[in-house]
């Protein structure tokens, strides 16, 4: 299990959260999904197989900004 800590620009309320923790909690390997529009970040804890490009990917399909 990993523990990935990503930083995202453009979440202003708890609907931005949810948006973002239904979308990544849907992808195969993701155990559990934390949004924290105030603070800007989203962690996610995942198994080793998951790729941080695809977490980024699904984030600005949403239209955030994922800093890297």
């Amino acid at each position: 299990m990993k523990n990935i800590v990503i930083k995202v620009n453009g979440m202003h309320c708890s609907g931005c959260e949810n948006r973002i923790k239904n979308v990544l909690s849907d992808i195969e390997g993701v155990e559990e999904v934390k949004a924290n529009y105030k603070d800007g970040v989203v962690t996610v804890n995942a198994n080793e197989s998951i790729d941080v490009s695809t977490l980024n990917e699904k984030i600005e399909d949403l239209g955030f900004n994922v800093e890297e």
